[in-house]
């Protein structure tokens, strides 16, 4: 292959490159494409449903652990990994039980009008 046929391939491969990737670059930056899959993992997990599965999860392997007997040791490990998934499912709701309802940071209404 002659030496100027290589360099127009390679010109030609860069400006299609170059062509190609422009509007991919150029995208909105606003979101990711894996966002919207984890919007959906967080909702399905923190919701109502979630939270009745978890406390069921919880009543269930609580029981067994308690009422169960004699549980040879692989129904015992699987108790407990059910009892822990099912704390992790309801921690947000466990952590509302006490009152909190996430991170408040700002200046309170009464001080706003002192005029810091």
């Amino acid at each position: 292959m002659s030496p100027d046929r290589t360099r127009t391939l390679v010109l030609l491969s860069l400006v299609l490159v170059a062509c190609t990737t422009g509007p991919t670059l150029a995208s909105s930056g606003g979101s990711l494409p894996w966002e919207s899959p984890l919007q959906q993992i967080r909702q399905s997990i923190t919701g109502p449903v979630a939270g009745f599965i978890a406390l069921a999860a919880v009543a269930v392997a609580g029981g067994m652990l308690i009422f169960g007997g004699e549980l040879n040791d692989f129904a015992r490990r699987l108790m407990y990994v059910v009892l822990v998934a099912g704390i992790l499912l309801g921690a947000s709701q466990i952590v509302a039980l006490f009152g909190s309802t996430g991170a408040s940071i700002g200046v309170s209404d009464e001080r706003a009008g002192e005029g810091a």
